[in-house]
């Protein structure tokens, strides 16, 4: 039997699309197509990453396209396509603009690539994932939100610079929506083993969490003219590639809830086992009473924005 490489498509060719490219092939996962309206751009900016790796020496190959057709048969669909969040744009304007692209991309997807499974990074992502698993028709275990990672990643950065300790001896948990109503875990947090409440005042925690939080707020503010693109790109990798090699990782992602978390009908973070068939389980956890109110509201805010949807007839 011959082998047959993985593939990895890649839907939008701005920072994170490309940073995902080149992380993606760096990785040596598969063979990636990086696709966008402007195919001059997808295509240069796939050619610029195959001369990279004659630098850092992979060998996946990687397509620029600007049809669907060169996607067919994709294991995994990373969606990046879109506006990103800028400063002056209100929630609806962004919501109104991706939704139709969202719309478009997964109608083609569906079209092309019926059996992979489905990563959407658009904002507003719990929005953008209620979207596309409406246009795609794909069961839940095939469409998941990139989030969880990204907001865990930054909340793990902020404890490591605070203690001043690696990053890499940081775990930490976030759930719930990705924005401000976010509920990152400070009990579920661990570094080196041990629990973060017994290393920081509660006072130092709840400004670590509220960072954490802002965290996106505060790269489109220092940046000016986007939003942030290597962590996002890098939390899109860590979660095809759980799917591609069948890691059973548990990552916290944005998954449709059919009751797990007494929450049905909605994407939301939550702790996820990502494998090759892609969403494995949901592991529910215990909360306080502190959490669940929190994550709660969280809910609330996610359920408001898809209903959103409906109000703007979207």
């Amino acid at each position: 039997m011959a082998f047959r490489r993985k593939k990895i498509s890649v839907i939008g060719a701005g920072q994170v699309g490309a940073t995902c490219a080149l992380m993606l092939a760096g990785r040596g996962v598969g063979d990636v197509v990086l696709l966008d309206v402007h195919e001059g751009a997808a295509r240069g900016k796939a050619l610029d990453i195959l001369q990279a790796a004659a630098v850092q020496l992979f060998d996946s190959q990687v397509h620029g396209a600007g049809d669907y057709a060169d996607t067919a048969g994709s294991d995994v669909v990373v969606v990046t396509a879109g506006s990103p969040r800028r400063p002056g744009l209100t929630r609806d304007d962004l919501l109104a603009i991706n939704a139709g692209v969202i719309s478009g991309c997964c109608r083609e997807i569906k079209k092309t690539s019926p059996e992979a499974v489905v990563i959407v990074v658009t904002n507003p992502l719990d929005a953008m994932c209620f979207l596309a698993k409406r246009e795609l028709g794909f069961p839940r275990e095939r469409v998941l939100g990139m989030a969880g990672i990204l907001d865990a990643a930054r909340f793990r950065t902020f404890v490591a610079l605070e203690l001043g300790v690696s990053v890499r001896d940081v775990q930490a948990l976030v759930l719930g929506g990705h924005g401000d109503s976010m509920v990152p875990m400070p009990r579920h947090c661990f570094v080196g083993g041990a629990p973060l409440p017994e290393l920081l005042s509660p006072e130092r925690i709840a400004v670590l969490v509220e960072r954490a939080r802002r965290g996106g707020d505060e790269i489109v503010k220092l940046l000016e003219t986007g939003s942030a693109f290597y962590a996002p790109a890098a939390s899109v990798v860590q979660m095809a590639e759980a799917v591609l090699k069948d890691q059973r990782r548990v990552l916290p992602c944005a998954a449709w809830l059919e009751g797990e978390f007494g929450v049905s009908g909605l994407f939301v973070g939550v702790p996820c086992v990502i494998g090759g068939h892609g969403l494995e389980k949901v592991n529910e956890i215990e909360m306080d009473e502190t959490e669940r109110a929190a994550f709660a509201h969280s809910v609330d805010r996610v359920r408001a924005l898809v209903d959103d949807l409906t109000r703007l007839g979207l």
